[in-house]
């Protein structure tokens, strides 16, 4: 009989380990594709940022204003970075680029001074760029500004459709993953059945019932979090190894709410799928649980 009651007990006691397993697997899975979304978004913020905008000085400008305009251009909120090139260190980087020595040719340097700077991000589109070559071309000391116009173009459409496409993915994913932990959670209280039951048939409320499952439902669900995040910061040292240049892309903030997403979906997705099984089994007649 003690065997017999032993057996039972055991039997009776709820099985956590594969629901955490397969809770944290999951999760996983839509953490590394939230980090795919991340480093795409960071990459694509790393080209905005990389678009270059030149701003020509006119001829026989005075120091007085190509200063002034230097001091125009920094304090603008779209600059990002930037860098005063002088007639000579323009000729500089026209040889480094592989052209020929004008000397015995031309006896004046052709190349202008200019003031070469880079957008910030959230600016390097085509009508923020079309508004700021208007507004430079008013000042008195440029005499052309020029932007690479096809491949911001280019670059917007592409991190657009990239962008789309990952939204899509992602909430695919999102829905798939929800159902998963569902349907595992629901098998794991699927072998309690009759331990609600019967607790239900000796007196017990509905609260007195579910509210320790509910518990034990939260800590479930914040370890199967933690495992994920686990699972995630390991895949992503694998990848930065492997792939050193996409440590440059690292957003520790943008991760950090990844990870807390994690564990409030895990948490969340399972303390809904225990109670919502918890009341379904206490609703069932004794006959339906077999």
């Amino acid at each position: 009989m003690a065997q017999i009651g032993k057996s039972s007990s055991k039997r009776s006691t709820p099985s956590y380990f594969m629901a955490i397993l397969g809770v944290s697997l999951v999760l996983i899975m839509l953490g590394v594709l939230g980090w795919l979304v991340i480093n795409a978004n960071k990459l694509g913020q790393y080209f905005k940022e990389n678009v270059e905008v030149r701003v020509y000085v006119r001829e026989n400008v005075s120091l007085k204003d190509s200063a002034a305009l230097v001091e125009y251009i920094s304090s603008r909120p779209y600059v990002k970075s930037f860098e005063y090139v002088t007639k000579d260190l323009a000729k500089q980087k026209y040889l480094e680029d592989g052209n020929q020595d004008w000397v015995g040719v031309l006896q004046n340097n052709p190349l202008p001074a200019s003031v070469n700077f880079k957008m910030k991000s959230d600016y390097a589109v085509t009508d923020s760029l079309q508004k700021v070559q208007a507004d430079l071309l008013q000042n008195i000391a440029v005499s052309d500004v020029q932007y690479p116009q096809s491949l911001v173009n280019d670059l917007n459409n592409i991190i657009r459709k990239i962008s789309l496409g990952l939204l899509v993915v992602a909430l695919v994913i999102a829905i798939v993953v929800i159902v998963l932990i569902d349907n595992t959670i629901r098998l794991a209280m699927f072998s309690n059945r009759f331990l609600i039951k019967t607790m239900q048939m000796v007196g017990a409320t509905r609260s007195f019932i579910a509210r320790p499952m509910d518990v034990r439902a939260v800590i479930n669900g914040a370890i199967s979090g933690l495992l994920a995040i686990a699972g995630i910061i390991a895949i992503i040292i694998i990848f930065e190894r492997w792939l050193p240049e996409i440590k440059a892309l690292r957003d520790y903030k943008l991760l950090a709410v990844l990870f807390v997403g994690i564990i409030l979906l895990g948490i969340g997705i399972s303390w809904v799928s225990t109670h919502r099984s918890v009341v379904k089994y206490l609703k069932m007649k004794l006959d339906d649980l077999y």
